[in-house]
């Protein structure tokens, strides 16, 4: 059996990116029932995709309720309808088999990640007092993408003089306003730049001098994106909720490093539930996003531990 419900976080404060603002998080949790074992998965559905509650609920529903991991790669396409069955399966299975996720999967036993943790956009001011108070982390990232954003990058910098900073642009910037501001990245020890054009119009990266190194987030879902990467992306973000689940996110790790690319592991503003499948795909990856639960006012029970900048692998009690 399977069974969708919506489930609604609040954030601790208001999130902002170029495309817009949230107060809470909207997602969906699936349970799938088999024998007596309960296993969960969560998404979140992004309009950036063409998805909503009511359009990826109707996809789960369309499901059978025996449908296997193998057969629900077809039964769906890559998105967030796909990964929340596909986690909850993965969670459903490794309980009946007495035996955690990672095993399952033929990896080696999970550890702690330094995490990124993201600053909103907001006025330059107020991301420097933000980038102070975070000052003690390790990894910090920004949310970019205006036609104002040397001020926002200088603030924080000023605000975190220690901190590796990478920067997102949310497909914001034009090729000219990219060239105009590399030579700034690079300057203020930006260490990556996520999806700095519109995934549209991302072949303008070709050829261009890459002064820091360049991540595909919105132009990268799963395997079938890696063919249009080529000369334009150092790197590709790896979000649950893109590739359609762990299962797609495993290959898609396994395939980008095999062609060379580097690995950052993503998430969506999601609960610790949502983070869990992906804390295994983020082992040895280069850069790790996945601080959804630092930015909510309220988790799940048995939430994933944070420390410091630190993120650690799932207990049983939340997934997996």
């Amino acid at each position: 059996m399977i069974s969708v419900t919506a489930d609604v976080f609040r954030l601790a404060e208001v999130f902002t990116i170029s495309r817009g603002s949230r107060t809470e998080a909207r997602v969906l949790t699936v349970r799938v029932e088999r024998g007596g074992v309960l296993g969960w998965g969560e998404c979140v559905p992004y309009a950036r995709y063409g998805e909503s509650l009511e359009s990826v609920t109707a996809q789960i529903e369309s499901l059978p309720g025996d449908i296997t991991r193998a057969a629900l790669q077809e039964a769906l396409p890559p998105g967030a309808a796909r990964n929340a069955v596909d986690c909850a399966l993965w969670d459903m299975e490794a309980k009946a088999a007495g035996k955690r996720a990672w095993e399952m999967a033929g990896l080696p036993a999970p550890g702690p990640l330094t995490t990124a943790y993201t600053l909103s956009l907001d006025t330059p001011e107020a991301m420097r007092r933000k980038a102070a108070q975070h000052a003690h982390r390790p990894l910090l990232k920004i949310k970019l993408g205006t036609p104002d954003d040397m001020p926002r990058l200088e603030a924080v910098r000023a605000g975190a003089p220690e901190a590796t900073i990478i920067v997102d642009a949310n497909e914001g910037w034009t090729k000219e306003v990219y060239l105009d501001l590399a030579p700034h990245l690079q300057r203020l020890g930006v260490a990556l730049v996520e999806q700095p054009l519109p995934a549209a119009a991302d072949q303008d990266l070709i050829g261009l001098d890459r002064l820091v190194p360049v991540c595909a987030d919105e132009s990268c879902h799963d395997r079938e994106s890696l063919a249009h990467l080529h000369g334009k992306y150092d790197m590709i973000n790896i979000k649950l909720d893109k590739t359609g689940g762990l299962t797609e996110a495993l290959a898609l790790r396994d395939l980008a490093r095999a062609e060379g690319y580097k690995v950052m592991v993503g998430c969506m503003v999601g609960s610790s539930l949502a983070m869990a499948p992906a804390v295994l795909v983020a082992q040895g990856a280069e850069v790790v996003d996945l601080d959804g639960p630092l930015l909510l006012a309220e988790d799940r029970e048995a939430p994933l531990r944070y420390d410091g900048g630190s993120v650690f692998p799932p207990e049983p009690g939340l997934w997996g």
